[in-house]
């Protein structure tokens, strides 16, 4: 049995669940979520908590039963509490701007980089050189998180470039002096 698949799922106060055989959806003060169940994964919803059961001992089932326990575990604490994911812009001239869309990164290019926020994302910038990123679903905070990590990643040589708050960039030596 999976350790972590056959702990049950407390369900919090001011959360609803309603679990079908297809499916489990959450829905709270911070939103709706929901999550397909996989074949051979069954979900049931006693009292307080959710229980995930597998229907064999398949080594494709044991690996989904621990998998589907932790997404659902997961949209219960974002619809409650939520997840926040922080980024770090370091350059000269580089900046977000919040806009109605989302964000406006200015990144060194020739261009400003409009990024338009998926929905059930905030994007905050609470400094020029600060993003928030705030949303329920912990997958989709983590994507965009990445996708805007992507538009300048931190290049080793000054560091300049949009890196995750408290990520540590391995610097490199640059030329080695004249003579």
């Amino acid at each position: 049995m999976s350790r972590i698949g056959k702990l049950p799922i407390p369900i919090p106060n001011g959360v609803t669940v309603s679990v079908d055989a297809a499916a489990v959806k959450v829905k709270g003060p911070k939103g709706e979520l929901s999550h397909s169940l996989p074949n051979g994964i069954t979900a049931e919803k006693a009292e307080n908590v959710v229980n995930v059961k597998r229907e064999s001992d398949e080594t494709n089932h044991k690996s989904l039963h621990g998998l589907t326990r932790s997404l659902i575990a997961n949209m219960m604490e974002g619809v409650t509490k939520g997840y926040q994911k922080q980024l770090e812009i370091t350059g000269v001239g580089y900046k977000a701007e919040v806009r109605p869309y989302g964000l406006q990164l200015a990144l060194g290019y020739s261009h400003a980089i409009q990024y338009k926020a998926p929905p059930g994302i905030k994007l905050t910038a609470p400094q020029p050189t600060q993003i928030v990123i705030d949303g329920a679903d912990k997958a989709m905070v983590g994507q965009v998180a990445a996708e805007l990590r992507q538009l300048r990643p931190p290049e080793p040589y000054k560091g300049k470039g949009i890196r995750y708050a408290g990520e540590v960039i391995r610097r490199k030596a640059g030329k080695a002096g004249g003579k």
